[in-house]
């Protein structure tokens, strides 16, 4: 399957998933606010991983990824309503974590930035010797 093919249909399925989760889903598991960061198709495009960034602490993104495993067999019947595939494929939900990782890799730079160059604390920064 090529390359080029795989990426349009991440993005179609991206799309069509975040107007569904919009317009059609009503759990109240899904309150908060959320969104559909990337989705990734296997090779043979029977499988999706699909990346979620909610809003929240850890209980709220468990609670918005639990109503959204349950509600993959919707979703996945609705896809195929409103898309032209052979196979639609099966929905794998997961958290985005990589906003947290950004972040935190940004703290450390930031720590690191403002802690002075050959502090005292190593045998480099003792002037005694």
């Amino acid at each position: 399957m090529s390359n080029r093919r795989i990426e349009r249909l991440n993005h179609l399925l991206r799309k069509e998933l975040s107007e569904l989760l919009q317009r059609e889903l009503r759990d109240p598991r899904l309150a908060g606010l959320m969104s559909i960061t990337s989705v990734e198709l296997s090779s043979d495009l029977r499988h999706a991983r699909i990346y979620i960034s909610a809003l929240g602490g850890q209980t709220e993104q468990k609670q918005s990824l639990d109503a959204l495993r349950n509600a993959a067999g919707f979703l996945r019947h609705e896809l195929a309503t409103r898309l032209t595939l052979r196979t639609v494929p099966d929905l794998d939900f997961q958290i985005d974590t990589s906003m947290e990782r950004a972040d935190r890799i940004m703290r450390l730079l930031r720590e690191s930035q403002t802690d002075p160059p050959g502090g005292s604390t190593g045998p480099e920064g003792n002037a005694s010797q």
